[in-house]
């Protein structure tokens, strides 16, 4: 008997549902529906197309309803929007959005991934024609034609997400003369990475000339400026709202299937909802966080795609294992490279873990090939079994790799003495020999096991506004061209000879550019009885990184002479 199966949402989890019945049953019946005009597009490449990156918007459509048809036999119906689903019939009710018709169509199993909806906040002028989400090809299209075809000058994007970033960098690449400006109402963008090194990513923005905005907030978009919670008022003849994305589940509400605890539609293992006929995958759905065993939600086109095989695979009753999400992403922003996996350092405390954390800025290859430059790395554990929690990874090298093989690792339910020992491909072009993955293990296992101690940049302004004990065992020229105000400078080379200068009835901090020095220096000395150090960790690098950003735009008194960033 033929089954007739019918998709809701024709992109990311819709397509590949689809996409896997057929090849699991050539005799299925399959009718996606999609009211946009699209389907099969690349979300994530959307705001790509405002730099020139890809030319043309048609190029962001992977697959039309005719390839649709013609090579998989699967009719997609775009401008198609199903309005009412009537599970006791078993049938849908489909809005022909050119036509205004509505029409009932039968379904054996249907399959729900209509995605999410931009969140518009209550703001007096959100519903300006200036103002613009982005959650399609049509939005995408009509943002950049506005702007070129009205000689924009003056952006606001609102929201420092991945939406928000990836808008930022594009725009300013597709014209260097636009005024961009970033608001974002929480203290830093990029809510993945921790407040230490988002400050990275806060520096690049401001040295590629957006004017970056945290802890405010809009209240209201006038016609050529938007007014802020502060008082300021931001130049503005285009608005982008990119502050977050809420499941849409108006259609699974309204036909009476469970909604989770997150307001996602709820799902067991096998992505069925509260009725064994119907399916739901994607960002509309709730999903199991495997580290903090708890439900949440995660709108990445990845985790949709194997929720919608998975689906499909338990639709015909093949086994499927699942494992949970661990929430992997990467973004690019303008020089940099950033990937973030797991558990952040608030997340861990959010979810009560007892954890500790190491920051080590490694080369991210060889350090005399020319391309070398600092990688700066993360790694998260827990306490006190040293299983691998999370990672982060921001520089202008090979981010994603690092931050691949954690996620690997912690699917895995890696700990720190299985990253020490994983072995990885070597050459000076890629790498270095011991690979910053490997490092950081080792780091971490010091720590772990109580070799020596370590404080964090954040904590570095206190200690200097506290007059710490602070050795900066760089050498010389190296102080010279820049050093926390109070740091006493004994080179790792005088160190033996200057004993005398170290007290050993207070802490001493030891720091040099990015703490290896400081902890060959630690090591000698608690081989002398010394029992009261403290390794910075991130050191002089992560130390003017940290600073930087609230220094600029505080005006407050710097704990440094001047900064190194290299």
């Amino acid at each position: 008997m033929t089954r007739k199966i019918l998709v809701v949402g024709g992109v990311a989890g819709g397509a590949s549902a689809a996409a896997r019945i057929r090849r699991l049953d050539e005799s299925a019946e399959i009718i996606m529906f999609e009211k946009g005009p699209h389907v099969s597009f690349s979300n994530c490449c959307l705001p790509n197309h405002l730099s020139g990156m890809i030319s043309e918007s048609e190029d962001l459509v992977l697959m039309t309803p005719e390839i649709f048809k013609k090579r998989f036999n699967i009719e997609a119906r775009v401008n198609n929007e199903v309005i009412k689903i009537n599970r006791d019939k078993k049938t849908i009710i489909v809005k022909d959005l050119i036509t205004k018709k509505e029409y009932e169509e039968a379904y054996d199993k249907l399959i729900l991934s209509p995605g999410a909806n931009p969140v518009i906040p209550k703001v007096e002028g959100c519903n300006k024609p200036h103002v613009f989400t982005i959650r399609n090809v049509v939005d995408i299209d009509k943002l950049n034609k506005y702007v070129k075809n009205n000689n924009i000058k003056d952006i606001a994007v609102i929201g420092g997400g991945f939406i928000g970033v990836e808008i930022v960098e594009n725009l300013k690449l597709a014209n260097l003369d636009f005024n961009i400006t970033l608001i974002e109402a929480s203290n830093q963008i990029m809510d993945t990475l921790d407040y230490d090194m988002v400050q990275i990513l806060h520096k690049e923005m401001i040295d590629k000339g957006i004017n970056l905005i945290l802890e405010d907030s809009v209240i209201k978009i006038n016609d050529d400026n938007i007014k802020l919670f502060s008082g300021k008022e931001i130049p503005a003849q285009a608005v982008i709202i990119a502050i977050g994305v809420k499941p849409e589940t108006k259609l699974a509400k309204e036909a009476g299937l469970e909604i989770g605890e997150t307001g996602g539609i709820k799902v067991d293992h096998n992505y069925l909802t509260s009725d064994k006929d119907i399916y739901a995958v994607g960002d509309a759905i709730e999903v199991y966080h495997k580290i903090t065993k708890t439900k949440t939600r995660l709108p990445l086109a990845g985790p949709a795609q194997r929720q919608a095989r998975a689906a499909a695979d338990h639709m015909y009753g093949i086994p499927h294992r699942n494992t949970g999400v661990i929430g992997s992403s990467c973004v690019k922003l303008f020089d940099l490279n950033v990937a973030s996996t797991g558990l952040t350092e608030k997340d861990a405390k959010n979810a009560g873990i007892p954890y500790d954390f190491v920051y080590i800025i490694p080369g991210d290859i060889v350090g005399i090939m020319p391309d070398n430059s600092p990688l700066h790395f993360k790694l998260i554990y827990e306490v006190p079994t040293g299983k691998i929690l999370g990672a982060q990874a921001v520089g202008k090298g090979n981010a994603t790799k690092r931050i691949d093989v954690i996620a690997t690792m912690i699917m895995m339910n890696g700990t720190l003495e299985d990253l020490k020992e994983l072995e990885l491909c070597y050459a000076p072009a890629f790498n270095t020999a011991k690979d910053p993955v490997n490092y950081a293990a080792l780091v971490g296992l010091n720590l772990l096991n109580g070799v020596f101690k370590q404080v964090p940049v954040y904590k570095v302004r206190e200690l200097v506004e506290n007059n710490a004990f602070i050795i900066d065992v760089r050498e010389r020229k190296e102080y010279e061209a820049g050093h926390l105000i109070n740091a006493i400078n004994i080179p790792l080379s005088e160190l033996r000879e200057r004993i005398s200068e170290i007290p050993k009835d207070r802490p001493v901090y030891l720091h040099c550019r990015s703490s290896q020095r400081s902890y060959y220096a630690i090591m000698a000395l608690q081989n002398m009885g010394f029992d009261n150090l403290y390794n910075i960790s991130g050191s002089y690098l992560g130390i003017c990184l940290y600073e930087y950003y609230n220094d600029k735009i505080t005006g407050r008194k710097k704990i440094v002479t001047k900064y190194n960033f290299k």
